[in-house]
Protein backbone atom coordinates (compact mmCIF):
# COMPACT_ATOMS: atom_id res chain seq x y z
CA UNK A 1 0.00 0.00 0.00
CA UNK A 2 1.35 3.59 -0.81
CA UNK A 3 -0.22 5.80 2.06
CA UNK A 4 -0.22 9.82 2.02
CA UNK A 5 -1.60 12.42 4.58
CA UNK A 6 -1.69 15.66 4.79
CA UNK A 7 0.97 16.30 1.82
CA UNK A 8 1.44 19.77 1.02
CA UNK A 9 3.49 21.71 -1.27
CA UNK A 10 3.85 25.58 -1.45
CA UNK A 11 5.98 26.74 -4.14
CA UNK A 12 7.52 30.32 -3.82
CA UNK A 13 4.82 32.89 -4.63
CA UNK A 14 3.15 31.66 -3.22
CA UNK A 15 1.63 29.23 -5.38
CA UNK A 16 -0.05 25.81 -3.87
CA UNK A 17 0.36 23.13 -6.02
CA UNK A 18 -0.98 20.36 -3.53
CA UNK A 19 -3.05 21.03 -0.43
CA UNK A 20 -3.45 18.17 1.64
CA UNK A 21 -3.56 15.07 -0.37
CA UNK A 22 -4.81 12.04 1.57
CA UNK A 23 -4.89 8.91 -0.54
CA UNK A 24 -4.32 5.01 -0.19
CA UNK A 25 -3.13 4.05 -3.93
CA UNK A 26 -3.75 -0.21 -3.15
CA UNK A 27 -1.57 -2.60 -5.53
CA UNK A 28 -2.63 -2.53 -9.14
CA UNK A 29 -3.44 -0.42 -11.12
CA UNK A 30 -4.44 3.11 -10.03
CA UNK A 31 -5.34 6.30 -11.85
CA UNK A 32 -4.75 10.22 -11.49
CA UNK A 33 -7.12 11.98 -13.27
CA UNK A 34 -7.10 15.58 -13.90
CA UNK A 35 -6.69 19.17 -15.72
CA UNK A 36 -3.43 20.27 -16.86
CA UNK A 37 -1.93 22.31 -13.97
CA UNK A 38 -3.75 20.62 -11.32
CA UNK A 39 -0.78 19.60 -9.59
CA UNK A 40 -0.40 15.90 -10.79
CA UNK A 41 3.01 15.79 -11.80
CA UNK A 42 3.56 17.55 -8.34
CA UNK A 43 2.45 14.80 -6.64
CA UNK A 44 4.19 12.45 -8.96
CA UNK A 45 7.44 14.21 -8.53
CA UNK A 46 7.13 13.91 -4.29
CA UNK A 47 6.22 10.27 -4.38
CA UNK A 48 9.47 9.30 -6.53
CA UNK A 49 11.58 11.77 -3.89
CA UNK A 50 12.79 14.08 -6.53
CA UNK A 51 10.64 16.83 -4.79
CA UNK A 52 10.23 17.98 -1.02
CA UNK A 53 7.02 18.46 0.26
CA UNK A 54 6.08 21.24 2.74
CA UNK A 55 4.34 19.40 4.70
CA UNK A 56 3.16 15.79 5.49
CA UNK A 57 4.14 11.89 4.75
CA UNK A 58 4.49 9.30 2.66
CA UNK A 59 4.90 5.81 2.79
CA UNK A 60 4.70 2.51 0.90
CA UNK A 61 4.37 -0.54 2.46
CA UNK A 62 4.45 1.10 5.98
CA UNK A 63 7.83 2.81 5.53
CA UNK A 64 8.67 6.20 5.45
CA UNK A 65 9.92 7.62 2.23
CA UNK A 66 10.44 11.32 2.47
CA UNK A 67 12.88 10.63 5.17
CA UNK A 68 15.21 8.13 3.53
CA UNK A 69 14.21 8.44 -0.35
CA UNK A 70 17.27 6.47 -1.31
CA UNK A 71 15.91 3.62 0.34
CA UNK A 72 12.89 4.26 -2.26
CA UNK A 73 14.86 4.28 -5.43
CA UNK A 74 16.04 0.58 -6.36
CA UNK A 75 12.02 0.13 -5.80
CA UNK A 76 11.03 2.14 -8.15
CA UNK A 77 10.12 3.01 -11.78
CA UNK A 78 9.35 6.35 -13.37
CA UNK A 79 8.77 7.60 -16.41
CA UNK A 80 8.21 11.67 -16.09
CA UNK A 81 6.22 13.31 -18.36
CA UNK A 82 9.10 14.57 -20.54
CA UNK A 83 11.60 11.73 -20.39
CA UNK A 84 15.26 12.90 -22.23
CA UNK A 85 17.06 10.71 -24.75
CA UNK A 86 20.45 10.84 -26.41
CA UNK A 87 18.76 10.46 -30.32
CA UNK A 88 22.27 9.08 -31.70
CA UNK A 89 22.06 6.56 -29.70
CA UNK A 90 20.41 2.85 -30.63
CA UNK A 91 17.82 1.96 -28.08
CA UNK A 92 19.78 -0.84 -26.73
CA UNK A 93 23.20 1.78 -26.20
CA UNK A 94 20.27 3.89 -24.32
CA UNK A 95 18.83 1.65 -22.18
CA UNK A 96 22.39 0.11 -21.51
CA UNK A 97 23.26 3.34 -20.43
CA UNK A 98 20.07 4.18 -18.14
CA UNK A 99 20.73 1.10 -16.34
CA UNK A 100 24.70 1.57 -15.58
CA UNK A 101 23.15 5.50 -14.29
CA UNK A 102 20.60 3.79 -12.08
CA UNK A 103 22.91 0.85 -10.79
CA UNK A 104 20.49 -1.93 -12.43
CA UNK A 105 22.94 -5.07 -13.49
CA UNK A 106 21.81 -8.96 -13.48
CA UNK A 107 23.94 -12.05 -12.82
CA UNK A 108 23.63 -12.93 -16.35
CA UNK A 109 25.64 -9.70 -17.44
CA UNK A 110 23.90 -6.26 -18.17
CA UNK A 111 23.35 -6.96 -22.43
CA UNK A 112 21.40 -9.83 -21.46
CA UNK A 113 19.43 -7.53 -18.69
CA UNK A 114 18.65 -4.83 -21.89
CA UNK A 115 17.89 -7.73 -24.20
CA UNK A 116 15.30 -9.17 -21.81
CA UNK A 117 13.87 -5.42 -21.16
CA UNK A 118 13.07 -4.58 -24.94
CA UNK A 119 11.57 -7.77 -25.42
CA UNK A 120 8.95 -7.83 -23.11
CA UNK A 121 8.24 -3.76 -23.97
CA UNK A 122 8.38 -5.18 -28.02
CA UNK A 123 11.51 -3.22 -29.04
CA UNK A 124 13.70 -5.96 -30.13
CA UNK A 125 12.98 -5.57 -33.84
CA UNK A 126 14.13 -1.65 -33.67
CA UNK A 127 17.18 -2.21 -30.47
CA UNK A 128 19.95 -1.46 -32.84
CA UNK A 129 18.20 1.97 -34.43
CA UNK A 130 19.18 5.05 -33.78
CA UNK A 131 16.04 6.93 -31.11
CA UNK A 132 15.71 9.56 -33.54
CA UNK A 133 14.04 7.21 -35.61
CA UNK A 134 11.83 6.22 -33.10
CA UNK A 135 8.01 7.23 -33.18
CA UNK A 136 6.66 8.86 -30.00
CA UNK A 137 4.68 5.65 -28.89
CA UNK A 138 8.24 3.52 -29.22
CA UNK A 139 10.20 5.92 -26.77
CA UNK A 140 7.50 5.87 -24.25
CA UNK A 141 8.04 1.54 -24.45
CA UNK A 142 11.54 2.59 -24.63
CA UNK A 143 10.96 4.73 -21.09
CA UNK A 144 8.95 1.93 -19.46
CA UNK A 145 11.81 -0.76 -20.54
CA UNK A 146 14.19 1.93 -18.10
CA UNK A 147 10.90 1.87 -15.57
CA UNK A 148 10.91 -1.68 -15.23
CA UNK A 149 14.70 -2.42 -14.44
CA UNK A 150 15.73 -4.08 -11.12
CA UNK A 151 11.81 -5.57 -10.54
CA UNK A 152 10.08 -2.20 -8.69
CA UNK A 153 7.20 -2.59 -6.34
CA UNK A 154 6.40 0.98 -7.45
CA UNK A 155 5.63 2.24 -10.53
CA UNK A 156 4.89 6.04 -11.94
CA UNK A 157 4.08 7.52 -15.17
CA UNK A 158 3.09 10.44 -15.72
CA UNK A 159 0.73 11.45 -18.79
CA UNK A 160 2.37 8.31 -20.39
CA UNK A 161 0.08 8.63 -23.62
CA UNK A 162 0.03 12.22 -24.54
CA UNK A 163 0.81 12.51 -27.97
CA UNK A 164 0.27 9.00 -28.84
CA UNK A 165 -1.59 7.83 -31.99
CA UNK A 166 -4.61 5.53 -31.11
CA UNK A 167 -2.46 2.03 -32.31
CA UNK A 168 0.37 3.47 -30.33
CA UNK A 169 -2.07 4.24 -27.31
CA UNK A 170 -3.54 0.67 -27.20
CA UNK A 171 -0.28 -0.97 -27.21
CA UNK A 172 0.49 1.09 -24.44
CA UNK A 173 -2.46 0.34 -22.90
CA UNK A 174 -1.82 -3.12 -23.13
CA UNK A 175 1.80 -3.28 -22.01
CA UNK A 176 1.03 -0.94 -18.79
CA UNK A 177 -1.95 -3.43 -17.85
CA UNK A 178 0.20 -6.04 -18.05
CA UNK A 179 2.58 -4.07 -15.54
CA UNK A 180 -0.16 -3.72 -12.96
CA UNK A 181 -0.53 -7.51 -12.17
CA UNK A 182 2.22 -7.98 -9.36
CA UNK A 183 2.96 -4.07 -8.34
CA UNK A 184 1.65 -0.59 -7.69
CA UNK A 185 1.10 1.08 -10.93
CA UNK A 186 -0.01 4.91 -10.42
CA UNK A 187 -0.76 6.73 -13.74
CA UNK A 188 -1.31 10.28 -14.05
CA UNK A 189 -3.33 11.52 -17.07
CA UNK A 190 -5.28 14.37 -17.89
CA UNK A 191 -7.05 11.90 -20.51
CA UNK A 192 -10.30 10.35 -19.48
CA UNK A 193 -9.75 7.04 -21.88
CA UNK A 194 -6.99 6.22 -19.64
CA UNK A 195 -8.62 5.66 -17.42
CA UNK A 196 -11.46 4.29 -18.40
CA UNK A 197 -9.68 1.37 -20.44
CA UNK A 198 -6.99 1.18 -17.59
CA UNK A 199 -7.72 1.97 -13.71
CA UNK A 200 -9.87 -0.08 -11.07
CA UNK A 201 -10.00 3.06 -8.92
CA UNK A 202 -8.77 6.87 -9.46
CA UNK A 203 -8.66 10.43 -7.62
CA UNK A 204 -9.62 12.95 -9.46
CA UNK A 205 -7.66 16.02 -8.53
CA UNK A 206 -8.18 19.63 -9.55
CA UNK A 207 -6.15 22.88 -8.13
CA UNK A 208 -4.40 21.09 -5.51
CA UNK A 209 -7.03 19.44 -3.93
CA UNK A 210 -8.97 15.91 -4.38
CA UNK A 211 -12.28 16.10 -5.48
CA UNK A 212 -13.33 12.03 -5.07
CA UNK A 213 -11.81 9.01 -5.30
CA UNK A 214 -14.02 6.70 -7.05
CA UNK A 215 -14.42 3.66 -9.58
CA UNK A 216 -15.32 4.09 -13.37
CA UNK A 217 -18.32 2.33 -13.14
CA UNK A 218 -19.00 4.11 -9.75
CA UNK A 219 -18.95 7.76 -11.37
CA UNK A 220 -20.82 6.56 -14.40
CA UNK A 221 -23.45 5.19 -12.23
CA UNK A 222 -23.86 8.08 -10.27
CA UNK A 223 -25.34 10.34 -12.97
CA UNK A 224 -26.67 7.29 -14.53
CA UNK A 225 -30.21 8.27 -16.18
CA UNK A 226 -29.68 12.08 -15.91
CA UNK A 227 -27.57 12.15 -19.51
CA UNK A 228 -29.63 14.15 -22.13
CA UNK A 229 -28.54 15.16 -25.83
CA UNK A 230 -30.42 17.03 -28.33
CA UNK A 231 -29.73 18.84 -31.36
CA UNK A 232 -29.17 22.75 -30.99
CA UNK A 233 -28.79 25.92 -32.92
CA UNK A 234 -25.41 27.73 -32.61
CA UNK A 235 -26.87 30.81 -31.43
CA UNK A 236 -29.08 28.77 -29.07
CA UNK A 237 -25.95 26.96 -27.29
CA UNK A 238 -24.96 29.89 -25.47
CA UNK A 239 -28.40 30.02 -23.23
CA UNK A 240 -28.23 26.65 -23.33
CA UNK A 241 -24.89 26.28 -21.20
CA UNK A 242 -26.03 29.66 -18.84
CA UNK A 243 -29.40 27.70 -18.43
CA UNK A 244 -28.36 23.52 -17.90
CA UNK A 245 -24.98 21.81 -17.36
CA UNK A 246 -23.51 21.11 -20.27
CA UNK A 247 -20.97 18.44 -20.58
CA UNK A 248 -20.27 18.52 -24.20
CA UNK A 249 -21.13 20.06 -27.48
CA UNK A 250 -19.64 18.85 -30.81
CA UNK A 251 -20.67 19.11 -34.41
CA UNK A 252 -21.98 15.28 -36.14
CA UNK A 253 -22.56 15.28 -39.41
CA UNK A 254 -22.47 18.90 -39.69
CA UNK A 255 -24.90 19.74 -36.45
CA UNK A 256 -24.73 20.74 -32.96
CA UNK A 257 -25.32 18.10 -30.48
CA UNK A 258 -24.77 19.18 -27.15
CA UNK A 259 -24.96 16.32 -24.24
CA UNK A 260 -26.65 18.05 -20.41
CA UNK A 261 -26.58 16.54 -17.39
CA UNK A 262 -29.83 17.10 -15.82
CA UNK A 263 -30.71 15.72 -12.48
CA UNK A 264 -34.35 16.27 -12.69
CA UNK A 265 -35.29 14.29 -15.33
CA UNK A 266 -36.81 16.89 -17.01
CA UNK A 267 -34.39 18.24 -20.21
CA UNK A 268 -35.35 20.47 -22.72
CA UNK A 269 -37.47 19.87 -25.46
CA UNK A 270 -35.68 17.53 -28.36
CA UNK A 271 -33.35 15.84 -26.06
CA UNK A 272 -33.61 12.25 -25.53
CA UNK A 273 -31.68 9.78 -23.19
CA UNK A 274 -27.94 9.47 -23.55
CA UNK A 275 -25.64 6.57 -22.80
CA UNK A 276 -23.43 7.61 -19.93
CA UNK A 277 -19.18 8.07 -20.18
CA UNK A 278 -16.78 8.65 -17.69
CA UNK A 279 -16.12 11.77 -19.48
CA UNK A 280 -19.50 12.60 -19.05
CA UNK A 281 -19.08 12.31 -14.91
CA UNK A 282 -15.74 13.73 -14.96
CA UNK A 283 -17.07 17.13 -16.75
CA UNK A 284 -19.96 17.03 -13.90
CA UNK A 285 -17.63 16.55 -10.68
CA UNK A 286 -15.26 19.90 -12.71
CA UNK A 287 -18.12 21.76 -12.72
CA UNK A 288 -19.76 21.00 -9.15
CA UNK A 289 -16.50 19.84 -7.28
CA UNK A 290 -18.73 16.58 -6.53
CA UNK A 291 -19.89 13.71 -8.36
CA UNK A 292 -23.94 13.30 -7.51
CA UNK A 293 -25.55 10.24 -5.31
CA UNK A 294 -28.42 8.49 -7.09
CA UNK A 295 -31.47 9.42 -5.84
CA UNK A 296 -31.58 12.59 -3.94
CA UNK A 297 -31.63 15.95 -4.27
CA UNK A 298 -29.64 18.62 -3.07
CA UNK A 299 -29.32 22.30 -4.75
CA UNK A 300 -29.42 20.61 -8.09
CA UNK A 301 -26.32 18.82 -7.85
CA UNK A 302 -26.85 16.36 -4.27
CA UNK A 303 -24.06 14.97 -1.95
CA UNK A 304 -21.19 11.93 -3.79
CA UNK A 305 -23.03 8.49 -3.44
CA UNK A 306 -22.89 5.25 -2.42
CA UNK A 307 -19.36 3.80 -3.10
CA UNK A 308 -17.69 7.11 -3.77
CA UNK A 309 -15.62 9.44 -1.32
CA UNK A 310 -15.98 13.04 -1.40
CA UNK A 311 -12.61 14.79 -0.56
CA UNK A 312 -13.65 18.47 -0.72
CA UNK A 313 -14.67 20.87 -3.45
CA UNK A 314 -13.26 23.07 -5.78
CA UNK A 315 -14.70 26.05 -8.02
CA UNK A 316 -16.46 25.76 -10.74
CA UNK A 317 -14.84 25.09 -14.03
CA UNK A 318 -16.66 25.64 -17.76
CA UNK A 319 -17.60 22.10 -19.42
CA UNK A 320 -18.40 21.22 -22.78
Amino acid sequence: MLSTRGLVKVYPGPVTALNGIDLDVPPGMFGLLGPNGAGKSTFMKILAGLLEPTSGTVTLDGADILNAPEALWPRLGYLPQEFGFYPHLSGEAMLSHLLALKGVDAPQGRRRLVADLLERVNLSFAAKRAVKSYSGGMRQRLGIAQALAGNPRLIIVDEPTAGLDPEERLRFYRLLSELAVDRIVVLSTHIVEDVAVLCPRFAVIRDGRLLAVTSPGEARASIAGHMFEGTVNVEELAGLRAERTVTQALLVEGLNRARIYDPSGAPPDGFVPAPVTLEDAYLVLMRSGSLPERGSRSEGLPPLGNGLRSLGSAPAGVAG
